[in-house]
């Protein structure tokens, strides 16, 4: 779909109302990590060099409609004035006023969005309210994007809309991965559970070449098989679903990857005994934690002939050695290829973010996604609110 950017504005001498994601970590009142703040600052700088007046929108935390005094974004300003580099206003009410009165330089933070009820049930009131505030609206919140929410939603239909730079770039990555993609193109897909993925493997395996299933979710598919996967993590109740998925893969020519060796292990903890064994053969008594050599072995086969891939979820229990040896090594391989720009990549979702920097795999991934539920829900192939609203 086609939606305008900041290039297709005139900012000139005009207030723009910029939704932003900066729901940050905080511990005892300090910022822990300004990552998405840092993000931001194209946006600002961009409208400010227009010409232009930023008023910052953002909810922090999950407040539902009440005023929590340890979610105020007043906590937030001083760490989003050091990250900008400019004066930044908290606004707690009188945001008529505050607006009225605002120097060129000067960027308002609005208090949490959330603390008004009407925020997270897209109301127009509350959207109308906002919306008097500005002349432009700019949504560079793409996490927040599968919300139809008064500032993502309501208020793009109140005021000329664009996308800001940090959710263009991140559109335009993901149009990249999934809806024009270069072939061959593969999915890595792990984690606990198939159920929470359900949705996302009936797209994917009608999309991609090659789909590569690690984690908990293998287990369930092994055990599909009629192989017996010990005390591992395994949602049995699901046969019948890994079945159904596996015969739309077969239909659509996708092929789905399964561990070719697995790694098993009685306790899990790090350091842990454990031996490599082909994936029939896990001991009653032992779980399976990871993908063995022999399928990383395969995978990197897999993407050395690709040219396109999409991440989300580990291949094995990432977060403790020696059971996030497939996901390292798998993400070092994309990691190589995308630098030496054989593979365009794209990753997202919180667990995979934190295993690609594990693996120090992360800077050279073409795209990585900051979103969680926004990422997922694109890749599950539904249509996302707050892009809509753009369009």
């Amino acid at each position: 779909m086609a939606w305008k950017t900041l290039d297709d504005m005139d900012f000139a001498g005009k207030r723009a109302l910029v939704r932003v994601d900066i729901n940050v970590p905080v511990e005892n009142g300090v910022v822990t990590d300004t990552t998405r703040i840092e993000r931001i600052i194209p946006t600002v700088d961009d409208i400010q060099e227009k010409g232009g007046k930023v008023i910052l929108m953002a909810h922090f935390g999950r407040p539902k409609g009440q005023v929590v005094s340890e979610m105020s974004l007043e906590h937030i300003a001083p760490a989003v004035a050091d990250v900008l580099g400019l004066p930044v206003t908290w606004v707690n009410s009188d945001y008529a006023d505050a607006v009225a009165e605002m120097e060129d330089d000067e960027v308002l933070l609005l208090e949490n969005l959330r603390f008004n009820p009407g925020e997270e049930k897209n109301d127009t009131g509350f959207a109308k309210r906002l919306a008097s505030l500005g002349d432009i609206y700019v949504n560079d919140a793409f996490s927040a994007a599968h919300r139809a929410h008064a500032s993502t939603e309501a208020i793009a239909r109140l005021l000329p809309s664009c996308a800001g730079r940090l959710m263009a770039e991140e559109l335009g990555a993901l149009e990249k991965a999934l809806g024009t993609p270069e072939r061959p193109v593969v999915a890595v897909v792990g984690g606990a559970k198939v159920s929470t993925k359900l949705d996302l493997l009936g797209n994917l395996v009608g999309k991609v070449d090659h789909l590569v299933i690690g984690g908990g979710m293998a287990n369930t598919f092994l055990a599909a098989q009629g192989i017996n996967v010990g005390k591992s993590l395994c949602e049995h109740d699901l046969a019948d679903t890994a079945r159904d998925i596996r015969a739309k893969a077969e239909a659509a020519g996708c092929e789905i990857i399964l561990p070719r060796d697995i790694v098993v292990a009685r306790e899990f903890k790090a350091g842990a005994a454990n031996e490599t064994v082909a994936p029939d053969a896990c001991p009653a008594d032992a779980m399976i934690l990871d993908a063995g050599p022999a399928t990383v072995a395969y995978i990197s086969e897999v993407l050395e002939k690709a040219k396109t891939l999409v991440w989300n979820g580990p291949l094995g229990a990432f977060e403790i050695a020696p059971f996030d040896a497939a996901t390292n090594a798998a993400a070092a391989k994309a990691a190589e290829l995308s630098k030496a720009g054989k593979l365009i990549s794209v990753a997202g979702g919180g667990d995979t973010v934190a295993a690609l920097n594990q693996a120090g795999a992360a800077d050279d991934f073409t795209y990585i996604s900051t979103a969680g539920g926004a990422f997922l829900e694109w890749m599950e192939g539904k249509e996302l609110p707050g892009v809509a609203a753009l369009g």
